[in-house]
């Protein structure tokens, strides 16, 4: 094997006294994919942000082409050729697709900015990702997905070196990732290095060359292609063995407790969808992004207001044209961005978790504070919240603890139909096992659970049916035995029912 290209020796970092990395030490050479993965708070976003000069180490020493550097900004890294695609989208919204591609980095003509090149070179790298819009589309209209993908495309257009991907997937469907993956491994023929940082161990086993496992700030050990599997993956990040990652049972279903009749929605209305779930049963929502699957979710929520249909909740009749309807009438939703849509990031975990039931504990008028502390003694451990108190605000916790929290809110609140937006999207197992656990105890006390997921193992690991929606439309659905990837994604990109059967 050649030279490293990038090293990290002995990384040491702390935050307020807390320490994120130990003596962290990593190389990728060039035309390798190295997949660094680890529980949520085991460094691997920090070790990430170091290499790409967000921030600086405390100590250690970083090597490019075995020469010591001391990358100290982004503009510094990227001369280097190394480029960071950040798990958090840090995208301008109110600028355009090309404009963020391009951002700080403008190519000019005559002392103006060259438009016409910046929507030509835009377009070529939007190409590679499969994203088909044009450049100069709003950010802000995109959807999450779409946004990561601009993502993508802004690091490819500098040409690098090195890419860093911190969590690419997360907000794609199985498409638009085997798209991504497809462009990985064109970039290592290429001799790119690839720095690849994923929750998704079925993505880690099929793209990379070799496999480094941070635990707690440090390394827990490493694994060559020939050594790389999910049982060895899991036992280095968690320290113990798995037997049993998807808990799920089929439980015996009751009354109809979702019916969906006829909904149209803004994004596609001129198809109407149908469907019902029953008390607890666990369904699963599958299709490629942009399909209108969160665009349903909200409807049903009254986030966004429907165009036409009828929804019942326990055979009466709901008219969502609020969030506050749709709660009064035993619905919660677990939105896919949980910063934006989710938490109050400066508020408390306390807050956070109390806000949903503020209107049902008052007291007068006033906050319930007794009610709140027995909220939260009741619900963090039920949900195994790590924080070191109450009062902690929820930005300072992991990804992971984060989406409990928001999960937690809305247990309080009692629902009889609980909607779940990409659950375990950018939290690590152990938080995806935890909520696979809940989302089973949930359908064992007879909640109907409707998930939304674009991981493809999730669904099938998870779901009693699935719904397939393709272009707005419900183009399938899927009993637990007919369930298989190739089945879903027939369905997911336009084939019919019993052809997606037979593939199975």
């Amino acid at each position: 094997m050649s030279s490293p290209i990038l090293e990290a020796r002995a990384i040491c970092k702390s935050f307020a006294g807390v320490r994120a990395l130990k003596g962290v030490s990593l190389a990728v050479h060039p035309g390798e994919v190295l997949a660094v993965i680890g529980e949520n708070g085991a460094g691997k976003s920090t070790l990430m942000k170091i290499l790409a000069g967000v921030q600086a180490p405390d100590t250690g020493d970083l090597l490019v082409d075995g020469v010591g550097r001391s990358i100290r900004s982004v503009q510094e890294a990227l001369s280097l050729g190394i480029a960071l695609i950040h798990q958090e989208l840090n995208l301008a919204e109110t600028l355009d697709v090309g404009a963020n591609i391009f951002l700080g980095r403008e190519p000019h003509r005559w002392g103006w900015i060259d438009a016409g090149r910046v929507s030509r070179e835009a377009r070529a790298v939007l190409g590679q990702v499969g994203l088909l819009v044009d450049p100069g589309t709003l950010v802000s209209t995109l959807t999450i997905g779409q946004q990561q993908l601009v993502e993508i495309a802004k690091a490819l257009s500098v040409k690098a070196r090195v890419l860093i991907m911190d969590e690419p997937t997360s907000s794609l469907s199985d498409h638009e990732t085997q798209v991504l993956l497809r462009l990985i491994r064109e970039l290592r023929a290429k001799g790119v290095a690839i720095i690849y940082i994923s929750h998704r161990l079925g993505e880690v086993h099929g793209i990379a060359d070799r496999v480094e496992v941070l635990r707690d700030g440090e390394n827990a050990g490493h694994l060559s292609r020939s050594e790389i599997s999910h049982a060895a993956m899991v036992k280095l990040m968690v320290g113990r063995e798995l037997s049993q990652f998807y808990p799920h049972q089929t439980h015996p279903s009751g009354e109809v407790a979702l019916e969906v009749r006829g909904l149209r929605t803004a994004a596609y209305p001129a198809h109407a969808v149908s469907f019902e779930i029953r008390a607890g049963e666990v369904v699963g929502m599958a299709g490629l992004v942009g399909a209108g699957r969160s665009e349903l979710l909200q409807a049903l929520f009254g986030v966004v207001p429907a165009l036409a249909g009828t929804v019942r909740v326990a055979g009466v009749p709901v008219i969502a044209a609020s969030p506050r309807d749709a709660m009064a009438a035993g619905l919660a939703l677990v939105p896919e961005d949980r910063k934006h849509d989710g938490l109050f990031l400066e508020m408390g975990v306390r807050e956070n978790l109390s806000i949903a039931t503020l209107h049902r504990d008052q007291r007068v008028g006033f906050l319930n504070r007794t009610k709140e502390r027995d909220l939260c003694a009741e619900m963090i451990p039920a949900m195994r919240i790590k924080t070191p108190n109450t009062e902690q605000p929820v930005q300072f916790l992991s990804g992971g603890n984060q989406q409990k929290v928001v999960i937690g809110k809305w247990l309080a609140t009692r629902p009889r139909v609980f909607l779940l937006d990409e659950p375990t999207r950018g939290v690590d197992i152990g938080a995806k096992q935890e909520i696979y656990r809940l989302m089973e105890e949930l359908a064992a006390k007879g909640v109907a659970v409707l998930f939304v997921s674009s991981d493809l193992e999730e669904i099938l690991g998870m779901s009693d049916r699935v719904l397939v929606l393709h272009e707005g439309r419900l183009n399938g659905e899927l009993s637990r035995s007919e369930l298989s990837e190739e089945a879903v994604m027939r369905l997911a990109t336009g084939g019919n029912h019993s052809t997606a059967v037979a593939a199975s």
